[in-house]
């Protein structure tokens, strides 16, 4: 498919399939809000299911303490519930 046939979901599966992005960069890249481009790796990632695909998801951190035990890889959390710093790196997404 040609690059303007294809719909984002596809669009962001191969931008993820080449590099892994952040939600925000993967927003920036694409033209959309976070919490859009969030919403798009969750549907992606359900998608892949039953496939030889998945999306990893490095997990959050907190940039004060390390913690990087958050509940969701899929959301970045507004702060670290352990020193409660909200200083949170993003959760970063590819595909393999």
């Amino acid at each position: 498919m040609q690059g303007a046939e294809r719909t984002t979901r596809q669009r962001i599966a191969s931008f993820l399939r080449d590099e892994p992005a952040e939600a925000g960069h993967i927003a920036s890249e694409f033209e959309i809000t976070t919490e859009a481009a969030l919403t798009h790796v969750d549907h992606i990632a359900k998608s892949l299911d039953g496939t030889d695909e998945q999306v990893l998801a490095a997990p959050p951190e907190c940039l004060d303490c390390g913690f990087d035990g958050f509940d969701s890889l899929i959301n970045r959390p507004s702060r670290c519930p352990t020193c409660k710093s909200e200083s949170v790196s993003e959760p970063v997404f590819t595909i393999s």
